[in-house]
């Protein structure tokens, strides 16, 4: 399998099986361009198929592990029908390509995730966490609904109330929190975070394949339940940037000054 044309997403052949993934625009802590997005939507098709390939680590490079989608992006879909109905096949293709991946998927959360970037970090199969990374779903805040993979996943690892909390609040939680309420599977200090991930996924390709790989599809079967949740909030999100707010939260961010909504 040859990932080269991943311009955004480097990979690296570890031992027994491993493959890192690490997103790789450091400049703008790994905010997800169009590029960048559909190729996250897609590599996971690609592991799936990849006979070299057992386990997949994701992590960010430098600081950050993603920073969600950039805002030059966000603006060029708010108000744009055919942008917002292509983005709206590549959130399904990330959920679904992930959970629907055979093979298990590590993240190695190394800092702020929010955004796309919150989605490959929650789906993935185990979690790692830096204790102070920080996490969110801030759809809100833009002035979009909560779409991506929040009522797919969220519910499931927190529980409604919280979910419901942080959804609609948009309030971002640490990674100890984020522990705590069950959003990630482990925390650990930042320096340590890809070191525990690759040990976690040596765990994973030295163990029973074929074991490993049906728990998996059993367990994701929750998932599958939740398919209808996940596919009316991501169309209802993209309902939402073809409305006002959307290009207000926008402009806020940009201006760094509170949102004036309609």
């Amino acid at each position: 399998m040859d990932y080269a044309s991943y311009h955004h997403l480097l990979t690296e052949r570890r031992a027994n099986g491993v493959l890192l993934i690490t997103m790789n625009r450091p400049e703008v802590y790994n905010a997800a361009n169009e590029e960048m997005h559909g190729q996250l939507s897609r590599i996971w098709t690609d592991v799936a198929r990849d006979e070299d390939t057992r386990v997949a680590v994701i992590t960010g490079a430098g600081k950050a592990f993603s920073a969600g989608g950039d805002l030059a992006m966000v603006a060029r879909i708010a108000g744009n029908y055919d942008r917002a109905t292509q983005m709206l096949g590549e959130m399904s293709d990330l959920v679904y390509n992930m959970v629907n991946c055979p093979k298990p998927i590590v993240s190695a959360i190394n800092g702020v995730a929010v955004g796309a970037g919150l989605v490959v970090g929650l789906l993935a199969d185990i979690s790692i966490c830096a204790a102070d990374a920080k996490l969110g779903d801030g759809h809100v805040k833009l002035g979009a609904a909560a779409g991506d993979h929040a009522a797919i996943i969220w519910p499931l690892l927190c529980g409604m109330a919280k979910a419901r909390y942080h959804l609609l609040t948009g309030e971002m939680v640490d990674g100890a929190e984020a522990e705590r309420i069950g959003l990630v599977s482990k925390v650990l200090p930042r320096e340590e975070v890809l070191a525990e991930a690759l040990r976690v996924a040596d765990v994973l390709a030295t163990g029973s394949q074929l074991a490993i790989r049906l728990t998996k599809r059993a367990l994701n079967g929750w998932l599958r339940v939740a398919g209808p949740a996940f596919d009316q909030s991501a169309a209802y999100e993209m309902l939402t940037f073809m409305g006002p707010d959307v290009a207000e939260g926008a402009a806020a961010l940009r201006e760094k000054r509170p949102p004036k909504f309609s």
